[in-house]
């Protein structure tokens, strides 16, 4: 009945050829005159999803996290992960070839300067790098008394026999009515912004997207071109794309806004533009090494800084506000459908996690207007519920059983994307768990319900979530809200919510808005909505002030909550945002989820 189209549940993992293929990597390196090489889990634009073709960790190492990097010396190993997946890669590397590092204990950089021998050469690939993870890694090679040594192709392409094509998604304009603003008045914008530089490198294909009112199919779960582009404080921006992913009416609309050329000509072009002496601004996030090199070293000026167009794509128009609450209704309703239905299988036992993904995403496709998953669905039953971005397989898939279900997971919509957790109860929940879910569910409405001045922070706000747990002595380790994209990343910056959020809060802005608990072991919670920054007035302010609208609409389970730890103003929340819940996606469902709704949803 159910099937899932746009994630797989394969192992990726696959550690069985790691001894032969880090031997073939280190024969490799000996021929090159190296000690070592750095393997990060990156593409040349620092994508948080990779094309096939760029998953060199993983074919070296069997790691399949989103985040993560390797270190091979001559005589041993390390593979370096942060909180999210210092279990997972316990179980998918081989321990007798790579030692697992978190990165809460050592950093690459401070396990470099403690285990190198003095004057080792340690390579790495500039492509792969920004100029700041370089001079990390140079400053921490230096001072082991080694050298850190760029190479002109990544060894393991040379080892990897079967290596995937690279992609050539086809690449579609994203129409005005959901973009807001033409491609021109946007190219324009960001021109008028670059004050002393002569040019923005454009390497954040999120950016290219955008500005250039495009969205292509080169990775998975977002729909992003693989492309670069030039943009000139004056004269026409230049687009570095594969002709092969333009049809010819899109090529033709693209040659009006600016001189489309092939990927390969980018580095002669930026050598062109150093001896010219330009003022070249790069973005200090997602820049490659490689690029930043070719300028310097034909004598042009570098500005490593801030792509200037994150802030413009992070502060939605109001056709992309008015897009996502279109999804987030659509969606609601979809979620609903898969809410009714797990309730109705849920209590026999007989589900698995699988089932539970493959249903929701089959849902979201009956809508009609799915384009993919915004993100591999976490769902997560009992003691997997406890790892914050488990990730299910057919290997790990565990049966739903009496306790505590998670799903985390969204949905990409030509109008908006969306990302939303919900803790589910099978059965009877204990007294522990009803505590745990209610503090959560208090930290959430704290966030949703503050009002903060202008040019407040995501750090500034991000212990409100925190707090009711806190007082009970407990907390959580990840962030409470991510940006979101729209029609593009699900975690989008630079806007957060956590204790590294530095950039102002500004309206139109979406975010996460979603703290947890999880009991090692046993079980996790979270909850999650989506919101968007909008000015609040407030009678007799003097100061000018921003709250957040939530998008997401679907009921919270009542199962898990201890009325008597809400007070009076977190249960008028609650049954506020149900009856929204109610009222906005009752008439678009079936009789059967629509009474179902109602008793989700009815007052406490």
């Amino acid at each position: 009945m159910f099937e899932s189209l746009f994630q797989s549940f394969e192992d990726q993992a696959d550690a069985s050829q790691t001894l032969a293929r880090v031997a073939a990597l280190r024969a490799q390196l000996r021929r090159l005159g190296l000690d070592g090489f750095i393997v990060p889990r990156a593409d040349r634009h620092q994508n948080e999803y990779v094309d096939s073709s760029e998953e060199r960790l993983a074919w070296l190492s069997g790691f399949t996290g989103s985040a993560g990097l390797a270190v091979v010396l001559r005589d041993r190993a390390a593979v370096f992960v942060d909180g999210r997946y210092t279990l997972a890669v316990m179980d998918q590397v081989d321990l007798s070839v790579f030692e697992p590092v978190a990165l809460a204990k050592a950093t690459p950089s401070a396990w470099l300067e403690e285990n190198l021998r003095r004057g080792s050469r340690i390579g790495y690939d500039p492509w792969l790098h920004t100029p700041g993870q370089v001079e990390r890694f140079a400053k921490a090679v230096e001072a082991a008394g080694g050298a850190l040594i760029p190479v002109e192709r990544n060894p393991i392409d040379v080892i990897w026999a079967d290596r995937p094509a690279p992609p050539l998604g086809k690449i579609t304009l994203h129409a005005r009515k959901h973009a807001g603003e033409t491609a021109a008045r946007k190219l324009a914008r960001v021109a008028a912004v670059l004050a002393g530089n002569d040019l923005l490198v454009v390497s954040d294909p999120h950016s290219v997207a955008w500005v250039f009112n495009i969205r292509g199919q080169d990775v998975s779960h977002t729909p992003l071109p693989l492309a670069h582009a030039l943009i000139f404080k004056t004269g026409k921006p230049r687009l570095y794309v594969d002709a092969r992913k333009l049809g010819e009416k899109l090529r033709g609309t693209l040659s009006q806004l600016a001189d489309l050329k092939e990927p390969r000509h980018l580095e002669h072009d930026l050598e062109e533009l150093g001896r010219k002496g330009k003022k070249v601004l790069f973005d200090a996030a997602t820049a490659s090494s490689r690029l930043v090199g070719i300028v310097k070293a034909a004598g042009g000026v570098c500005d490593i800084g801030s792509d200037p167009i994150a802030l413009m794509k992070a502060r939605k128009n109001a056709a992309e506000i008015a897009g996502a609450r279109a999804a987030h209704i659509r969606d609601g309703v979809a979620f609903v459908r898969f809410l009714h239905w797990f309730a109705q299988n849920a209590p026999a036992g007989k589900l698995t996690e699988i089932d539970a993904a493959q249903a929701l995403e089959t849902f979201r496709r009956e809508t009609g207007k799915l384009k993919d998953v915004s993100f591999p669905s976490i769902a997560a039953a009992g003691a997997n519920a406890a790892i914050p971005h488990y990730r299910v397989t057919i290997k790990t898939n565990a049966r739903i059983r009496n306790g505590i279900f998670l799903i985390d997971s969204g949905g990409q919509y030509e109008d908006g994307t969306t990302d939303i957790t919900r803790t589910l109860a099978v059965g009877r929940p204990t007294a522990k768990m009803r505590d745990r879910f209610t503090r959560v569910l208090k930290g959430h409405i704290a966030i949703a319900r503050a009002v903060f001045p202008k040019g407040t922070s995501g750090a500034q706000i991000d212990a409100l979530a925190r707090l009711p747990l806190w007082r009970a002595g407990l907390d959580f380790d990840h962030g409470t809200g991510h940006g979101v994209g729209s029609y593009l990343s699900v975690h989008e910056g630079p806007q957060r919510i956590s204790k590294l959020g530095s950039t102002p809060l500004e309206p139109g802005m979406i975010l996460s808005d979603e703290p947890g608990y999880y009991c090692a072991g046993h079980w996790g919670i979270r909850i999650e909505n989506l919101v968007v920054v909008e000015p609040r007035s407030i009678n007799g302010a003097e100061l000018e002030m921003n709250g957040f609208e939530t998008l997401t609409l679907a009921p919270i389970d009542l199962e898990l909550i201890e009325p008597n730890l809400l007070d009076a103003d977190e249960i008028a929340w609650l049954n506020a945002y149900h009856a929204r819940v109610r009222h906005e996606l009752s008439p678009l469902l079936e009789p059967g989820a629509r009474r179902w709704l109602a008793k989700a949803t009815k007052r406490i």
